[in-house]
């Protein structure tokens, strides 16, 4: 262990120390020996018992304007060794001082001071010169010290002022005999008379006695008496009490079935405003609705008219088409036919009149006629025919497009067919639809009602179950109650009253702790409690419960407790530890005997305890603050609260699902009438289209006709060009001309006779304008009529105007209002009937209420009666209390006082009473404690004898003590002393290689002058057997007898004196040593020697020094410097070895 670092407050923190050689340099007046000052504050007994100004002068205030009321020093130890057990690596002293205070503390906690000074680890300037100039007996003092010989001599001395106490008090024990053996002798004359006295003493005290007994018997039979009648009393009170809170308990039940019949009545009443209001609604919408329906009724006559016209004359029409359309189809044949062949005719026709032609040009050219003629008709004729194949494709073109507007036609008719069939289906879904959304609403109307209800119900369960909450945490403190508030984790089973039910209502009880599985759930529980900071709880872990019950008694007046209530058998462990023990009692005698017999806890029916502790009775039970019924209203209101909860939030999950439900149907139904709406129209452009495509038929037809009319044009023009080239050809060589001219004229005459008979081309004509420009544009003028007025089979439920859809909206309503209609009733009939049940408990609450105000009359009565009781029976009691204390003021009374006067009359006791107290009075100078005195001196006595012979055998102890003392005194001297001497032997050759030194110890028996002299000073000095240690040295010879000390130089007493500190030391090492400037007096050889000797010291010891040599500095491990500012302040830092050296010399050099 060493000084590790030092900070003194007023300064700074001062570099930690080296564990081996330290030195500090500094100029005179710097403040070096403030710092071994400062150390020895804290450690030695230099600065104990300061008074105010001496602890004010240590508080140094420098420049500082403001006064320092307090300052301290705190030395660090390095504890590596574990010298301090405290277990720490450093330990921390500090001192701090003030004007009113003086502290210690120890790793900065407040301790009590408990240093010695050590005369030798601590050498401040002038202690050298001291133990220089020591005499031999102050030396021996130092070396007594160092043998720790002040403890003999405290004990010693203490001994010496108990033998001298003790001698004292034998002295006055001595005294106190001799006045005692006086006092005896003058008692002894007073005993004969103090006899007589005590005779007529007797006489009076025992008629006193028969007095006061006769009085206390006639007290007691009164006291017996007023107890019976209370008895009854309390017996009728008992009972009226019992009915009382029977009554209460009632009028409990009342209030709170008025309060609930109250809430139902509201409910009720709530839920017939909002039938009724929605009724009337109801109502009102039907009657809206027949009118609705009425006008649609009436609407609908009408309409019926103009449709059954529009659909005779559609009929008509649609006959009169079939019949042109099958008139049409039997002359396109014939026709087609009579077409044919009129084309061929046509031709033949065409052929003659070209033959007839050319015959005519032949008649009129026959000279002229040219070869050239006929390549002119074959290149006509090529041209002809080209045109004549275009005309045909483009007809049969045309005839494929007029195929095609037939096909589209057909498709166009058929949409329009699907999208009226697909109008009735979507109009007939949407009915249902809106069937079904009526359902629904319905539904939801009644959940919306339940919801209403629930409502309240929830709320006034919420309400309920808040108050019953504040009432029971009023039944028990704060912490408790936030305890039971657990946190609901796994493995925590809830208190222990809510685990059992009770059996007999008698045996109601309620117990706090909470019951769980493991301790390690409850150690759960306590860290959340206490990182939250709140409640208090009683775990029971069943893992840890271990219960040891004793057999209960097998007795019909004794009930285990435990049978009385039901439980689930895993918690049989904490009913067995709570209740296991107890049993219910009739009586609290019973129970009281039972405790003693069985060692189990009892309790009564009426609540009082009793165990092996003794019995807890009476008190006050407010019914209506019980714990256990206010436990059982929390739990019923909290399953009615969490039962009604679940309800209304299933009911607002329906209400939310058909809310739903009835967005999606009525989503459905707008999708549907959007669909609805786009079949319309797009069946109404698929109408658009067939007139279109229609009219474009009739155009591709008219151009058939033309191009078939063109195209037989082409072949009759291609054949007469056959026939001319034919003829031409002919011509060339057929000279017969006439002849042919005059046939080919008939020819001609004949086919234009038949074509003008042919009639068919008109008559098809006429039909297909009769049918395209009226019948069939009549047709479709009708369907338009038709379907703007509304087909009565749609069954299109989005037309305000529809009769079906309103009537079956009308039906649905007229079944709401009459299920509204009973529902109303019925609750008209449940609030009447909750009325008068409320009626009922009123007039019943009224008349119990009434009984227990008579009660409360009789109560009130029945306490003046018991106060009357009361103070009588305190009457009584203090007049029983009066005669016992006066039986009691008699004293010791003979055999005969309880039997003499037993039958005498009270009269005559008086008078003989009265006359043994005038024969008393001339006894009133006697002493009447001569007897008493007598015995007290005579026992005083020996116990004074004895405790002189006591005292006798104490001092002849502590006589052989202070022997002993002083024996073993002597041998802590003489060991010590030559311990020190070796060492001082041993430590001055090793600093004075050639020299020698000795410690001579001086001897009583040698020195009897001298003894003689100095016996006065002192009583202990009269007893020592060594009176002083001479040292005799020799510093250039080992076999010379030596010097004594006084014949030394300055500078070899002071290596002498340094050579008694290092073999005390080594006589008993310290972990530290401090010396401030021990080399001041030595020369230059010596202060190298003891260099060396602190140099192979510090191995084992810390050395903190200070000079003004240089030898110290050379075997040094640190340097510190003080400096001195102008600020009058002290400052000390860690140097280097040259910079202490060259402070050194230059101190040297100015001296």
């Amino acid at each position: 262990m060493y000084i590790k670092t030092l900070t003194i407050q007023v300064s700074n923190l001062i570099e930690p120390f080296s564990s081996r050689h330290n030195v500090v340099v500094g100029r005179n007046g710097s403040g070096k020996s403030n710092f071994f000052a400062a150390i020895r504050f804290v450690l030695s007994d230099a600065y104990t018992s300061m008074s105010r100004e001496e602890r004010q002068a240590l508080l140094h205030e420098g420049v500082s304007v403001t006064t320092t009321l307090s300052a301290y020093v705190e030395i660090v130890f390095d504890n590596s060794d574990n010298r301090f057990p405290t277990g720490h690596e450093e330990v921390i002293l500090r001192r701090t001082i003030g004007l009113k205070k003086d502290e210690y503390s120890l790793d900065r906690k407040s301790a009590s001071k408990a240093i010695k000074s050590n005369p030798y680890y601590i050498v401040p300037q002038g202690r050298i010169t001291a133990l220089t100039n020591a005499k031999d007996h102050e030396r021996l003092a130092l070396l007594k010290e160092v043998a720790g010989t002040k403890v003999y001599e405290q004990r010693r001395a203490e001994s010496l002022r108990i033998m001298s106490e003790t001698d004292a008090k034998r002295t006055k024990i001595s005294e106190l005999l001799d006045y005692i053996e006086s006092r005896l002798s003058e008692l002894e004359e007073e005993k004969e008379e103090l006899k007589e006295f005590q005779d007529k003493d007797k006489e009076r005290r025992c008629l006193e006695y028969a007095l006061y007994q006769r009085e206390l018997q006639e007290v007691g039979e009164a006291l017996i008496e007023i107890e019976e009648d209370h008895r009854a009393d309390v017996h009728g009170a008992n009972v009226r009490r019992e009915k009382f809170n029977e009554r209460e308990k009632e009028i409990q039940d009342l209030e709170r079935a008025i309060s609930e019949t109250k809430h139902t009545v509201q409910t009720v009443t709530l839920s017939r405003q909002d039938a009724q209001a929605e009724l009337t609604d109801f109502i009102r919408a039907h009657k809206e609705l027949e009118c609705i329906v009425e006008d649609l009724k009436a609407a609908g006559a009408s309409t019926s008219g103009k449709r059954e016209a529009l659909e005779t004359e559609l009929a008509n029409v649609e006959r009169d088409v079939t019949e042109k359309e099958a008139a049409l189809n039997e002359i396109i044949p014939e026709w087609q036919e009579q077409r044919a062949l009129e084309a061929t005719e046509k031709r033949k026709l065409d052929e003659t009149s070209a033959a007839l032609s050319s015959l005519f040009a032949k008649q009129g050219r026959a000279s002229k006629f040219r070869s050239t003629e006929i390549n002119s008709m074959k290149a006509y004729k090529t041209s002809q025919t080209a045109a004549l194949e275009a005309m045909r494709v483009e007809l049969e073109t045309s005839n494929k497009s007029q195929l095609e507007i037939d096909e589209q036609i057909t498709s166009v008719q058929s949409k329009i067919e699907e999208g009226r069939s697909r109008v009735r289906e979507v109009a007939q879904e949407i009915a249902t639809l809106k069937e079904q959304n009526s359902e629904l609403t319905e539904r939801r109307k009644d959940l919306w009602r339940e919801d209403t209800k629930l409502d309240s119900l929830v709320s006034r369960a919420a309400d309920e179950l808040k108050s019953y909450e504040r009432a029971l945490a009023s039944m028990m403190d704060k912490d408790t109650g936030q305890g039971l508030r657990l946190y609901k984790l796994d493995g925590v089973y809830g208190p222990l009253y809510r685990l059992f039910e009770v059996v007999d209502p008698k045996f109601n009880i309620a117990f706090i702790p909470r019951v769980v599985d493991t301790d390690e759930t409850a150690s759960k529980v306590l860290d959340v409690m206490l990182k939250e900071k709140t409640g208090r709880v009683t775990f029971m872990p069943l893992n840890r419960l271990k219960p040891k019950n004793p057999p209960a008694p097998n007795a019909q007046d004794a009930e285990p407790l435990i049978d009385k209530l039901r439980f689930d058998p895993m918690f049989e462990k904490a009913f067995q530890q709570v209740f296991g023990k107890t049993c219910v009692c009739r009586d609290l005698t019973i129970a009281a005997a039972y405790v003693k017999s069985h060692g189990i806890n009892t309790i009564t029916l009426d609540g009082d305890k009793v165990d092996r502790k003794g019995a807890l009775t009476g008190g006050y039970h407010d019914i209506r603050r019980s714990r256990i019924d206010g436990i059982k209203n929390v739990t019923t209101w909290r399953l009615k609260y969490e039962g009604e909860s679940k309800r209304l939030k299933e009911v607002k999950a329906s209400v939310v699902k058909l809310e739903q439900e009835i967005t999606q149907l009525m989503g459905r139904i707008t999708v549907l009438n959007g669909q609805q709406n786009q079949i319309r129209d797009s069946r109404e452009r698929l109408i658009d289209q067939g007139a279109m495509l229609t009219r474009e038929k009739e155009k591709t037809r008219e151009r058939n006709v033309k191009l078939e009319a063109d195209l037989d044009e082409l072949e009759t023009d291609l054949s007469g060009v056959d026939a001319k080239i034919e003829g031409f050809t002919k011509e060339l060589s057929t000279p017969c001309w006439e002849r042919r001219l005059k046939s080919a004229r008939r020819k001609c005459w004949s086919w234009v006779k038949e074509k003008t008979r042919s009639g068919l081309e008109g008559r098809k004509n006429s039909v297909e304008i009769e049918l395209n420009e009226r019948l069939r544009r009549r047709r479709q003028e009708l369907q338009s009529k038709l379907e703007s007025l509304g087909e009565p089979d749609t069954g299109d439920g989005s037309s305000p105007d529809n009769l079906e859809s309103r009537s079956r909206e009308l039906k649905s309503l007229q079944t709401s209002i009459q299920n509204l209609t009973k529902s109303v009733q019925r609750i008209e009939k449940d609030a009447e009937d909750h009325n008068n049940k409320l009626q009922e408990l009123r007039a019943s609450l009224e008349r119990v209420q009434s009984s227990q105000a008579e009660d409360s009359r009789n109560i009130s009565r029945q306490q003046k009666t018991t106060e009357r009781y009361l103070a009588k029976r305190q009457m009584l009691i203090t007049r029983k209390d009066e005669c016992n204390r006066s039986i009691r003021d008699l004293g010791v009374l003979p055999e005969e006082a309880f039997e003499k006067y037993i039958n005498e009359k009270m009269e005559r006791l008086v008078k003989k009473l009265h006359s043994v107290n005038e024969g008393l009075k001339k006894f009133a100078h006697v002493n009447k404690k001569a007897f008493e005195q007598y015995s007290n001196f005579t026992k005083q006595r020996d116990q004074l004898l004895k405790r002189r012979e006591d005292l006798d055998k104490s001092a002849e102890s502590i006589e052989e003590l202070v022997q002993v003392l002083d024996q073993r005194k002597d041998e802590a001297i003489e060991r010590t002393f030559k311990q020190v001497a070796s060492n001082f032997e041993e430590v001055f050759e090793k600093l004075v290689p050639a020299g020698r030194g000795r410690l001579i110890i001086q001897r009583r028996i040698d020195q009897d002058e001298e003894m003689d002299e100095e016996a006065e000073d002192t009583q202990q000095s009269s007893v020592d057997n060594y009176t002083g240690v001479s040292i005799k040295v020799s510093f250039n010879s080992k076999v010379d007898e030596g010097l004594r000390i006084q014949q030394l130089s300055g500078g070899q007493k002071s290596l002498v004196a340094l050579a008694t500190v290092f073999a005390i030391q080594k006589c008993d090492p310290a972990p530290f040593y401090l010396f401030d400037e021990i080399d001041a007096n030595l020369d230059a050889q010596y202060r190298t020697a003891v260099a060396s000797m602190i140099q192979s010291l510090s191995s084992t010891a810390q050395f903190i020094t200070t000079t003004f040599r240089p030898e110290m500095l050379v075997t040094a491990d640190k340097f510190y410097g003080v400096l001195f500012n102008n600020q009058k302040v002290s400052s000390i830092r860690a140097i280097k070895r040259e910079e202490a050296m060259e402070f050194v010399d230059q101190e040297a050099q100015a001296q």
